[in-house]
C-alpha cells in the first residue's frame, strides 16, 4: 500500500490551523488518523491502517455497558469546584438522570446526566481535559 504523504501533510495543517486534537480521513480501505498526543505539546502522531468491516465490528463489541457521551465540545470537570467531591467514581452506583460530569463551554457549565441506571465501570476522561462532541466520557454497566 502506498501512502500519499500530501494527505498526511494536509491533515496536519488542518490540525494546527483549527487547533484540533485529532482528525481522521478514510478512503476505501485506507484510514489515516493524525492526532496530537498532548494538547499542550506540538508533537503529532500519525497512524495509518487498512480497515476492513470485520475489524470495525470487533472494535465496537469491545465496549460493554452503556456509554455516556459528551453532548458538546468543551472542558470536562469531574467535580463542581476544584478540589470538591467528584460526581462519580468507578464502582459507584448511579441512577439515570444523575449528573456524572460538567462540560464547560464558553463559560457555561453544562451538567451531563447519566443515560442509564447502573454502576460506573470506567471514567474515560480526566478532570480538566478537553472533550469533543459525542466522545465517550463515562461507561455505565
Amino acid at each position: 500500500m502506498k501512502i500519499d504523504k500530501n494527505i498526511i501533510k494536509e491533515l496536519t495543517d488542518y490540525l494546527n490551523e483549527f487547533n484540533l486534537t485529532e482528525i481522521e480521513y478514510t478512503d476505501k480501505d485506507t484510514k489515516i488518523k493524525v492526532s496530537k498526543s498532548n494538547p499542550a505539546s506540538s508533537n503529532q502522531t500519525v497512524s495509518v491502517s487498512a480497515s476492513t468491516p470485520a475489524l470495525d465490528t470487533v472494535k465496537s463489541t469491545v465496549v460493554s455497558g452503556t456509554e455516556v457521551k459528551s453532548p458538546i465540545i468543551g472542558t470536562a470537570y469531574l467535580a463542581a469546584e476544584p478540589g470538591g467531591k467528584k460526581f462519580v467514581e468507578v464502582g459507584k452506583k448511579i441512577k439515570k438522570g444523575e449528573t456524572v460530569m460538567i462540560v464547560e463551554a464558553m463559560k457555561t457549565m453544562n451538567h451531563v446526566p447519566s443515560t442509564a441506571d447502573g454502576i460506573i465501570k470506567e471514567i474515560c476522561v480526566e478532570d480538566g481535559q478537553p472533550v469533543e462532541y459525542g466522545q465517550t466520557i463515562i461507561i455505565v454497566e
